[in-house]
């Protein structure tokens, strides 16, 4: 009998414009301002859930940092207000509250502060009970000024590679710039993922081209579903490119089996069976065929 389990994956523009010249505002105004950036960001969020919710969606992820545009197009001390604590924080309580109420696993990408002025971009697992399952931190941190300053906000990830064991299904998360490494990904694979989901802030002119690519070879490579997540437009004041939005869900043969709009806030969903995984993976033994005695030369440090 096939395990189909109903997906869902939401990109969305950004709800209220910060401040174009945030030095003339106090601390506490700058303070002020990006939390109701947060609760307008997380309000329409909690509309979308519940949308998918009626849908009969079980699994849902949003995209990079959703609670606020992306900032790292600037370089700025007001977005670590934007932090919070897992668990603990506004929006992770918040989230398993929505989890519990709705019997679904949430996959939330946030703002994480470690402990004071330590910071990571980090995506919470949350079961279809309200429990937390565990976090991934992004691994991989890019610096691309003006566009992608992320080193001054976030930490290397050091939790490596998991897997959760979720009601529904085993969950990896590659966030964003991380889906230009191959070797995590095949890490996710051994882990045992049944799907990876890859919330991410990418803009036309930089990655596009990559964009149906880079995950489909990595859902043939091994044998998991990959749901793929962009934001949406030009977010102001930054106009640091326009993204793109075209979401999308992939098989394990890189086949893309739903794809959302370019240009507008939207809820995909998808009806993904996970026996699939199974079925691909006994068709081609990637994994019974790796050499991996051979590849020591891939961890040496370059010169």
């Amino acid at each position: 009998m096939s395990k189909v389990v109903r997906c869902a994956l939401i990109q969305a523009t950004n709800v209220i414009p910060p401040s174009k010249e945030p030095d003339k505002l106090t601390p506490a105004k700058q303070k002020a301002e990006v939390l109701k950036i947060r609760d307008a960001m997380v309000d329409k969020h909690v509309k979308m859930i519940a949308k998918a919710a009626k849908q009969g969606v079980k699994m849902l992820c949003m995209q990079e940092i959703f609670s606020g545009p992306y900032f790292c197009a600037e370089v700025h001390h007001r977005w670590y207000w934007l932090a919070e604590p897992i668990p603990g924080g506004h929006i992770t309580t918040l989230m398993q509250e929505l989890a519990r109420k709705h019997g679904m696993v949430l996959i939330v990408p946030i703002y994480e502060e470690a402990m004071t002025g330590v910071y990571y971009n980090t995506a919470v697992v949350i079961d279809g009970d309200g429990k937390i399952l565990g976090k991934y931190r992004k691994n991989h941190i890019p610096e691309i000024p003006p566009a992608f300053t992320e080193k001054f906000y976030f930490k290397p990830g050091n939790l490596g590679y998991p897997v959760f064991e979720t009601d529904y299904g085993k969950v990896g998360v590659y966030i964003c710039y991380d889906r230009h490494f191959p070797e995590g990904a095949r890490l996710l694979g051994l882990n045992g993922a049944d799907i990876i989901f890859n919330p991410s802030a990418t803009i036309e002119g930089v990655s596009k081209y990559l964009w149906e690519l880079e995950q489909p070879a990595h859902a043939v490579a091994n044998g998991y579903f990959v749901g793929a997540i962009n934001r949406v437009g030009i977010e102001e004041p930054f106009r640091s490119g326009k993204f793109y939005g075209s979401s999308y869900f992939c098989n394990p043969r890189g086949k893309i089996i739903a794809q959302a709009s370019a240009d507008k806030d939207e809820l995909l969903i998808a009806d993904l069976d996970l026996d699939e995984v199974r079925q691909v993976r006994n068709a081609w033994q990637f994994f019974r065929d790796r050499r991996p005695e051979t590849y020591g030369d891939m961890v040496k440090l370059l010169p």
